[in-house]
């Protein structure tokens, strides 16, 4: 199946439709024009003609749910703050370092845990019912996916509401590790300032002298969220499967990534290598999209909300 290239930047005939993005987290969602009626007739086509699609997402879809991301114009992390996510190699190699994550993890979590998934979610959870969506490859760790009923699902970088012992390999629930917080940290407070996309928020380092970290129960090794910090890599085993799922599949789908990160890119550099036909719905330019036959600019909720998996 090959698709002609289609690269779209229409703004006419705008489809009228009530917004997928609730009110109180609409902040988090780049600006967008309303996608327009002919990249909608496009994208459902490229779906329809698909039999076994394989989708990937990133964080542009979780922002509709309230969490934001970091390279999101005007409104990531990076162009609200200097600040940088935690990097592999300081979270292994300093205790402080730890601490000063695990606080503000501590602090977001109750707010993190409590998202929901939105119309995106839904949607693609609705496709697989539907036999459409062969694979689903996320690159996000809010398990808003899992919360969705999504089956065959690779979370490529992990996923913060599990932990994993850095000694002896345990995995255990982040809930869990909320409880044993609370009892080492009686009492402890922290006002909390902007909120981080990976399940943290900003607290001053004065703050955070005091918090008392635990080790793990079996062996007494350091704990650590089971996701890819900045700076480390993904299993390879992961990977391996990831592209044998590709290999299954007969088009690509890329929903809410700029696909800056390597670890997702990749894909679509194999989907290129194998000639399949590659579809991207993103506000805002991806690195992929050279590689894409057809690229629509909208909101992933209210785009994905109007296709149908026929």
């Amino acid at each position: 199946m090959r698709l002609p290239r289609r690269m779209l930047t229409l703004h006419t005939a705008p489809v009228r439709r009530t917004s997928s993005v609730h009110a109180g987290v609409s902040s988090f969602v780049p600006s967008c024009s309303t996608t327009d009626v002919h990249s909608l007739e496009l994208l459902q086509d490229f779906v329809s003609r698909a039999r076994r699609l394989f989708v990937i997402t990133g964080a542009g879809l979780s922002t509709e749910s309230g969490i934001p991301d970091y390279r999101s114009e005007g409104v990531g992390l990076y162009a609200r703050t200097d600040r940088r996510p935690m990097q592999h190699v300081e979270f292994v190699r300093s205790a402080k370092s730890r601490q000063r994550y695990w606080a503000r993890n501590f602090v977001g979590w109750p707010q993190f845990s409590s998202h929901q998934p939105n119309a995106a979610h839904r949607a693609l959870q609705r496709w697989e019912e539907r036999g459409r969506l062969h694979w689903l490859v996320t690159q996000n760790v809010d398990a808003l996916h899992s919360k969705a009923g999504q089956k065959g699902l690779t979370e490529l970088h992990g996923c913060a509401h599990r932990v994993v012992c850095l000694g002896c390999g345990a995995i255990s629930a982040r809930e869990e590790l909320q409880k044993r917080f609370v009892a080492l940290n009686p009492g402890w407070r922290a006002q909390a300032g902007a909120v981080a996309p990976d399940g943290d928020v900003f607290i001053e380092d004065e703050q955070v002298l005091h918090f008392r970290v635990p080790s793990c129960e079996d062996c007494g090794g350091i704990l650590k969220p089971e996701v890819t910090f900045f700076g480390d890599t993904v299993n390879k085993t992961t990977v391996q499967f990831v592209h044998h799922r590709l290999v299954e599949s007969d088009a690509v789908l890329v929903v809410g990534s700029s696909l800056q990160v390597y670890s997702g890119y990749r894909f679509l550099l194999a989907a290129s290598d194998r000639k399949m036909p590659v579809a991207i719905l993103n506000i805002g330019p991806t690195r992929a999209d050279h590689l894409a036959e057809l690229k629509v600019s909208g909101r992933c909720g209210e785009v994905l909300s109007v296709i149908q998996s026929l």
